[in-house]
């Protein structure tokens, strides 16, 4: 199956694959070099004095002119195709089934994840920019805050982005509103940020969260 946004590997994979397969050199080579040309044929119609040969008139090839090697290379060309075609993700095979040509599909499956790829780079650069500025807003509760991290990691982890343990509890407990500084400070003492993950500390801050409104009051 082909890993979107890993041109690299998909193509590591396809090459490793042809090259098992019978008649492995020209899967490549319909590959790389495109499908086998037919060209052009001009048939003998005698040999005249001295070896002179009198040629009919030129005509595309068919497959019966193909030497037994040509032949090879010709039916190999299908064959490529199903291979290129296997495993694709149903938007990407929609957009290329048209194509018959195992480098026509090969290069048009690099523009499509090239492109994804450009795409994913502007996430992940978004992503880590939503993250270093992630803070409780003034008059959010904890659960609402706990909500919006939650979904901020869920989106970076699916895209293959990871932190530590640490940094995720301590972005989490050190972005708080001012009231909860107490609770968090005793989170810290007991090494909840390395041995707990953000779950938990949301699930230990919320049990202080009225606590937490009293000192709010008290502070404003």
């Amino acid at each position: 199956m082909l890993v979107r946004s890993d041109f690299s590997l998909w193509k590591q994979h396809i090459r490793l694959y042809s090259q098992g397969k019978e008649n492995g050199v020209n899967i490549l080579k319909s590959i790389d070099e495109g499908p086998f040309q037919m060209g052009t044929f001009r048939e003998t119609l005698a040999e005249g004095d001295e070896g002179v040969l009198h040629l009919g008139l030129e005509r595309t090839r068919v497959y019966s002119d193909l030497s037994p090697e040509e032949k090879e290379r010709y039916n190999t060309d299908i064959h490529a195709t199903n291979i290129l075609l296997q495993g694709l993700p149903k938007d990407i095979y929609t957009l290329i089934n048209h194509y018959t040509d195992a480098k026509d599909i090969c290069d048009n499956v690099k523009m499509l994840l090239e492109g994804s790829e450009l795409t994913k780079e502007g996430r992940v650069s978004q992503l880590y920019d939503d993250f270093e500025h992630f803070h409780q807003n003034k008059g959010e509760t904890i659960h609402d805050y706990y909500v919006w991290f939650a979904k901020l990691i869920n989106n970076m982890r699916n895209i293959k982005m990871s932190m530590s343990k640490m940094q995720l509890n301590s972005k989490f407990v050190n972005n708080m509103l001012p009231e909860c500084g107490r609770f968090v400070t005793a989170v810290k003492l007991n090494s909840g940020l390395r041995d707990s993950n953000y779950d938990q500390l949301y699930s230990y801050l919320k049990q202080h969260e009225a606590h937490a409104n009293e000192n709010k009051m008290i502070l404003d």
